[in-house]
C-alpha cells in the first residue's frame, strides 16, 4: 500500500449512524409490520386504561377496544411467524403452536361475552412487555440522551420482565375459576369454558412460553405442601390428592425440543 492510499484512509472518517427523526422515520419505512405491532400494543395499553379510568369514551367500548387490539396484534405477529398460508392439516397443526394464535383465540373467546376485568390483565402485562423494548430501539433513533424519563420507565419494565411473565401466567390459570363463577352469575357460558380450557392447555403445552406451565407446577407443590401439615384435616388431604389427580389427567403432553 502506497503512503497516499494510506493516509486517504487516515483521513477518511467512519460513518456514524443516523440520528434524529429522520432515522426514525426511515427505520419505520423499513419495518412497518414491526412499527404496526408497536402502535396496536400502544392501543391494548391506551384502551386498557381507558376501560378503568373512563376518559375518552364509554369504558363498556374500551375493554372491547383493547380486546380488538390484541387480536390485529396477534394477527400481524402470527403473520410474522407463517407468512406463507397454505390450506392444509399440517399448517393448522403449526398455527396453534404459535403464542400469538393462542392469544388471538383468547381475544375472540371474550369478545362476544360481558366485560370481565380480569381478562384485559395478561393483554395489558403482554403489550407492555413488548412494547418496552422496541420503544427503546426507536428511542436511540432519536439520540443517546432523549427521553430520559421514557428509558427508565422502560428500565423498570425489563428489570421487572420475568416477574411480570408470572403475573401473566397467573392471571390465565385463575381465569378459569373465575369463569366458573361467572357461569353461575350469566356472565359466562358453557362454550365460554370449554374452549377456554382449550385455551390453557395450549399455554400448558407452550414451546415458545413455559411460565404457565411452570406456574401450574409451582401452585401444585405449595397445595400439596399443605395437604401434607399435619394441622390440614383428613377430609380437606383427600380433596386436595383427588382434585390435583383429576386436573393432572387433565394437562396435555408436551412435545419438548429435545423430542421434535
Amino acid at each position: 500500500m502506497t503512503e497516499t492510499e494510506n493516509s486517504n484512509e487516515q483521513e477518511t472518517p467512519r460513518a456514524q449512524p443516523a440520528t434524529g427523526f429522520s432515522a426514525l422515520t426511515a427505520h419505520i419505512a423499513r419495518n412497518r409490520i414491526d412499527f404496526a405491532l408497536w402502535c396496536t400494543r400502544f392501543a391494548t395499553i391506551l384502551f386498557t386504561f381507558n376501560y378503568l379510568i373512563p376518559i375518552f369514551g364509554s369504558g363498556y367500548n374500551m375493554y372491547y377496544k383493547a380486546l380488538l387490539a390484541n387480536s390485529a396484534t396477534s394477527a400481524l405477529r402470527l403473520h410474522q411467524r407463517l407468512p406463507q398460508v397454505q390450506l392444509s392439516r399440517e399448517f393448522l397443526g403449526k398455527v396453534f403452536l404459535e403464542d400469538s394464535a393462542h392469544y388471538l383465540l383468547y381475544s375472540m373467546i371474550f369478545f362476544y361475552s360481558p366485560p370481565v376485568t380480569w381478562v384485559l390483565l395478561p393483554v395489558f402485562l403482554f403489550a407492555l412487555l413488548h412494547i418496552a423494548s422496541y420503544s427503546l430501539g426507536l428511542i436511540e433513533l432519536l439520540g443517546p440522551n432523549a427521553l430520559g424519563f421514557v428509558r427508565m420507565g422502560i428500565g423498570l419494565v425489563e428489570v421487572q420482565s420475568v416477574n411480570l411473565l408470572r403475573t401473566i401466567a397467573f392471571s390465565e390459570i385463575f381465569l378459569f375459576p373465575l369463569l366458573i363463577l361467572s357461569l353461575f352469575g350469566g356472565r359466562a357460558t358453557l362454550m365460554t369454558l370449554f374452549v377456554y380450557y382449550r385455551f390453557l392447555t395450549l399455554r400448558y403445552s407452550s414451546r415458545r412460553n413455559p411460565y404457565t406451565r411452570n406456574t401450574f407446577g409451582e401452585l401444585r407443590m405449595l397445595v400439596e405442601g399443605y395437604a401434607q401439615n399435619p394441622s390440614c384435616p383428613a377430609a380437606i388431604r383427600n380433596m386436595v390428592h383427588k382434585l390435583v389427580g383429576f386436573i393432572s389427567r387433565l394437562a396435555p403432553p408436551v412435545i419438548t425440543t429435545e423430542q421434535q
